[in-house]
């Protein structure tokens, strides 16, 4: 585990790294990107470190979609070439997550540029096979997830 001492969003959410700051508030921090995708990608990241999504409390996690919201608006409004917005959140190093403090990317998409996921959604399974691991995952979902019906 990175420690807050070592990790560059802590710097930036403690002013101690420059950064083009859209937006901030008590708990999270969100400034472009300085490798984007495309022009206007944003990273929102909580000013607390913490590494994976699960680890935000529940006022952090909305008020990083929050911000991501607000900044979607903002790139549609702003002039910059948006024909659409992509999140993209990649927890844990497996899932490309390169700096170990979790951070939302919001970036605007239009025809031709040059974002790609690169999957083979070909061949999916049967219908059938799901169920085992939709098991799984119900099975483990804590209560206080759960949803309740409406």
């Amino acid at each position: 585990m990175t420690s807050p001492e070592d990790c560059p969003f802590c710097a930036i959410a403690r002013k101690r790294a420059p950064a083009h700051i859209l937006l901030e508030n008590d708990l999270v921090i969100a400034f472009l990107d300085t490798n984007p995708v495309t022009r206007g990608h944003s990273l929102v990241i909580p000013k607390r470190h913490v590494e994976r999504l699960d680890d935000l409390t529940f006022t952090e996690h909305a008020s990083v979609f929050l911000a991501g919201r607000n900044l979607s608006a903002a790139l549609r409004a702003s002039g910059l070439k948006c024909e659409g917005i992509n999140y993209f959140v990649a927890d844990g190093e497996a899932a490309f997550q390169e700096v170990p403090h979790f951070h939302l990317h919001v970036f605007p998409r239009f025809a031709g540029d040059s974002f790609r996921i690169d999957a083979d959604w070909s061949n999916p399974p049967a219908f059938a096979d799901l169920a085992e691991p939709a098991a799984e995952i119900a099975e483990r979902l804590r209560p206080q997830y759960r949803f309740a019906r409406v």
